[in-house]
């Protein structure tokens, strides 16, 4: 069985982890933190405070979003013994780059329709590779009052997929171990890797409409025309998995392998024929013409997991966008006496499962940790000072608007993934340091309120009462996902350390 690999678009994220990989507990001097004095007894003092952890999953995945220019996602996990289920469909609009668009140059007749195929750039998977995947491309039909073709530089929720019409293609198995291997095109004359291609059937209205609207075909069936009337045409694919496999696939829409290739019998000027082809593509900033849409739908079904209710729990499963979460109260910290804070940090622990699934379906890159605010209305905000101590930024927008810092520093902040050995398990478990030390401080100084906290492993959240945006993370969308212990566990318990002097 082979081993997880991790999505080539973000091989810099897992690089970075890795760098920052294989430290001890509480030795984050060595990464550009605060120097943190030796715990004597004398001076220099710990303590370990207790979190209660209660466990939570999103409900509203409207939440969560993707843009065309994003990595979309697309396969189907059917056995993730933790989380269940995972079904992810791909919606897009593949366009001409100009209008009135023509097959060929413009001297070129096209003669005959040799075939249509539809392409999508392949960036890599997460899970397990040695099973295919099931994948189907039918046409998209939205229902009346749908607006697909006008869902452009919108971030689409992931809970939202046009309707479908007529099938385009048989379902396919696609093998994610051969998609390295070249495909020749253009008899021979051009290939292409890292590519999934799905010849659509020839005789379905969809391919003889799109060949008949050509402008240098006719002015009356010419689909061709403009924008607006390709998008009312064609108002776009969708690549359904329709079961098997146990595995998502990463891919590019913007990339070049990604498009919509019309293979034709074409006759020059001076009677010379010849097969060639023209690739529609997913625009972005055409002069006058509206970018492609697109649409990415992934349905989390975790009844065959064993993933736990909501509530207090000594064992919290944390999964990637769209996920889960945890809500953490540390009650120790209300009214924590006015000291010197060298260092205060959240510590998780994974819980070793199955050794082949949990390396097949890896934990996080990153965890975040926010803050539920106060108030009968449940909003929650960034965390004060920690994310980036060195950028002003104010989560009340009281002191300044900018209520997020433009980076986080993860030098300071910490949050990645880390490894370390187990003597319990034998194996080596993955573990995130959260660091908190100047939010604490303030607790201790000027007795500022102790907030429940959520701890979270998002590809990008949002905070609706302070910005209308949405904020990357760094977690690729629907990877990830891990068993961490919670503050009752009795071998790998979640904890809050405070390292400190007296004043």
């Amino acid at each position: 069985m082979n081993r997880h690999f991790v999505a080539l678009a973000f091989l810099g994220l897992s690089f970075s982890a890795l760098m920052f990989g294989g430290c001890s507990k509480l030795d984050t001097t060595t990464l550009g933190d605060d120097v943190i004095p030796v715990v004597d007894n004398i001076n220099t003092f710990a303590d370990t405070l207790d979190i209660e952890a209660y466990q939570g999953f999103f409900t509203d995945q409207d939440t969560i979003g993707v843009r065309n220019s994003d990595i979309h996602i697309l396969g189907h996990i059917n056995n993730d013994p933790l989380f269940g289920k995972t079904t992810a469909d791909l919606f897009l609009q593949l366009k001409p780059s100009f209008y009135p668009f023509y097959l060929g140059r413009p001297n070129d007749e096209p003669l005959e329709l040799d075939s249509v195929v539809l392409c999508l750039n392949y960036s890599g998977f997460w899970g397990d590779s040695t099973l295919p995947i099931s994948l189907q491309v039918r046409e998209v039909a939205p229902a009346p009052g749908d607006v697909f073709w006008d869902t452009s530089y919108a971030y689409i929720p992931t809970s939202y997929g046009p309707q479908t019409g007529a099938a385009l293609t048989p379902v396919q198995q696609i093998d994610i171990r051969d998609l390295k291997n070249y495909v020749k095109l253009s008899k021979g004359n051009d290939s292409v890797n890292f590519q999934l291609r799905f010849k659509l059937d020839i005789n379905s209205n969809f391919v003889q409409n799109l060949y008949n609207a050509d402008s240098a075909l006719t002015a009356v069936r010419n689909g061709f025309a403009s924008d607006s009337v390709f998008r009312l045409k064609f108002p776009g694919l969708a690549v359904l998995a329709t079961g098997g496999g146990n595995a998502i696939m990463y891919s590019s829409l913007t990339d070049g392998r990604t498009r919509l290739e019309i293979h034709y019998k074409k006759e020059n000027a001076e009677g010379v024929r010849d097969t060639i082809y023209t690739s529609l593509l997913l625009t972005q900033n055409l002069s006058g013409n509206i970018p492609s849409a697109t649409a990415n739908r992934i349905v989390r079904d975790r009844a065959s997991g064993t993933y736990p209710p909501a509530g207090l729990s000594d064992e919290i499963y944390l999964q990637g966008s769209p996920g889960t979460f945890a809500t953490l109260k540390i009650p120790e910290l209300t009214g924590y006496p006015n000291r010197v804070i060298h260092r205060a940090q959240l510590e998780f622990t994974q819980v070793p499962g199955d050794a082949i699934n949990d390396s097949l379906f890896s934990p996080p890159n990153y965890v975040y940790v926010d803050l539920k605010d106060t108030g009968t209305i449940e909003r929650f905000k960034p965390l004060y000072y920690d994310l980036n101590p060195s950028l002003n930024y104010d989560p009340d927008k009281l002191s300044t608007p900018i209520f997020f810092p433009s980076t986080i520093n993860f030098n300071y902040y910490g949050s990645f993934i880390r490894r370390k050995a187990d003597p319990v398990s034998g194996r080596r478990l993955a573990y995130y340091n959260v660091n908190v030390t100047r939010y604490v401080q303030h607790i201790a100084t000027n007795q500022r309120p102790n907030y429940t906290m959520r701890l979270s492993a998002p590809s990008q959240f949002r905070y609706p009462h302070l910005s209308a945006g949405y904020l990357p993370y760094n977690n690729p969308i629907g990877q990830g996902r891990v068993k961490i212990g919670g503050g009752t566990h009795p071998q790998y318990k979640m904890r809050m350390v405070i390292i400190y002097s007296n004043v």
